[in-house]
């Protein structure tokens, strides 16, 4: 049976280094390494082309080249009779190829150093495999296909939810009975301070809610900036995104105002996956694993296709919970009188707020609660509209249009988390409820 690239999909992640070798026009050979062969098609790989000025003049000279792939799964090797077509240094191809090498060489260090001149294009005529005079390793045990009524499921429940907290959570959870990744994170994009925020998260010891990564940051920032899926599948050698971050830094949360991002030990392989709608950047899907190649082109497109979807529904939610009518609610209690005084500090400078000496949140999230705290304290106000919300910040912060839904969902997941005194409750699509334990007193700091 003749093989085909898609069945070489596992030498394909750059795990093991595959071989290219060229002749130059009088038949000198030379052999060198290859840190990305991306397959197009099943008739075309691109080659990166970053170090190596020898083999570019060879391929030059003489079109016909031989090429070695090894599977990182199994370490079967596989020859390939290939010819050059084109180089190219700009367009998707070049753009997804050098995205993808400046992400795995950052996690050395030398995403300075490798850098992406062209990807050439080859025409492949023949695949062979080789044979190995020793036993080679078997394939994946234990992993089976992408199941699409599975996928199907994921998504009709996606469609179902209307609610932000909602959708999070049953995105989170198709991540984890679609493919079986047990360590995620949702992080939505704050372009008011230029980061992405962690608002949903399964499988950490710590939750990491409210920590953020600059949007320019690893696998996430680029995933982020450029739109595109990112992949790392082996990173046994490698220098993990945040391993420098003390891991005694959560407990300096009130010193710092910096919660620390989660931490997965021994992490081999990591994705980041965009959720975008309608061209504009939702947030980021990121999922680690302790196995080695852990994410396949299948799973890799079942991601893409979750991501979009809560994507879309968190969209539509915002815009729903906008324009949202005010409807009756019951009663309201009254905030409670007969605890102690709770003492709310406001820093405008990054709009942080601590609740009796706790670090809650920043950013727009903590801007929120400074508010829904000064309308209360000025007329005895507990219930609060998404709408009246944006018309009182958005002069100062016209990005509270874009998101407001999910910056108040992490202020009431970060106060549930810290068992703060205060809790916002929602009563309904666009409405929420200020509960108390006793009498607020907000402080506005200078700095």
């Amino acid at each position: 049976m003749s093989l085909r690239l898609s069945d070489l999909s596992a030498c394909f992640e750059g795990v093991i280094p595959s071989i290219i070798a060229t002749a130059s026009a009088d038949g000198m050979p030379n052999i060198s390494y290859l840190s990305h062969v991306v397959r197009i098609d099943e008739e075309h790989v691109a080659l990166s082309n970053q170090f190596f000025a020898k083999t570019a003049a060879n391929v030059r000279a003489n079109p016909k080249v031989t090429l070695i792939l090894v599977d990182g799964f199994t370490g079967d090797q596989f020859l390939l009779d290939i010819g050059f077509m084109r180089s190219v240094d700009a367009g998707p191809l070049f753009d997804r190829i050098a995205l993808q090498l400046k992400a795995s060489s950052a996690q050395v260090g030398m995403s300075e150093v490798m850098r992406l001149r062209s990807a050439d294009v080859f025409r492949v005529h023949g695949i062979e495999k080789v044979p190995s005079p020793v036993e080679t390793a078997p394939g994946v045990v234990g992993r089976d296909s992408v199941s699409l009524p599975a996928l199907s499921d994921a998504i009709k429940a996606l469609e179902r939810q209307a609610d932000a907290d909602e959708i999070i959570d049953s995105l989170l959870g198709g991540v984890q009975r679609v493919l079986g990744y047990d360590n995620a994170l949702v992080l939505i994009h704050d372009s008011h301070r230029g980061s992405l925020v962690t608002t949903g998260s399964i499988g950490y010891e710590r939750s990491g809610l409210g920590s953020e990564i600059a949007s320019s940051e690893g696998l996430i920032g680029s995933a982020a900036t450029n739109g595109q899926t990112i992949k790392v599948n082996d990173m046994s050698r490698v220098r993990r995104l945040g391993e420098a971050i003390s891991l005694e830094a959560e407990a300096s949360e009130n010193a710092t105002r910096v919660v620390t991002f989660p931490q997965l030990p021994r992490v081999v392989s990591q994705i980041a996956v965009p959720m975008v709608a309608r061209n504009t950047l939702i947030g980021v899907l990121f999922i680690e694993s302790t196995q080695r190649l852990a994410f396949r082109e299948e799973d890799e497109a079942a991601l893409e296709i979750l991501a979009g979807q809560a994507a879309g529904a968190l969209r539509a939610s915002e815009r729903e919970a906008a324009a949202a009518q005010p409807t009756q609610v019951p009663p309201p209690p009254r905030l409670a009188s007969g605890g102690g005084e709770i003492r709310v500090v406001h820093h405008r400078v990054d709009d942080s707020v601590f609740v009796d000496g706790t670090y809650i949140v920043k950013g727009i999230a903590g801007a929120l609660l400074r508010l829904m705290l000064e309308w209360h304290l000025k007329d005895g106000s507990e219930v609060f509209t998404n709408r009246e919300m944006r018309l009182a910040l958005g002069g100062r912060m016209p990005e509270i249009k874009d998101n407001l839904e999910t910056r108040l969902l992490l202020l009431r997941r970060r106060l549930e988390e810290k068992q703060a005194p205060i809790q916002i409750v929602r009563v309904g699509r666009g409405r929420i409820r200020l509960e108390a334990t006793g009498p607020l007193l907000l402080d506005a700091a200078r700095e």
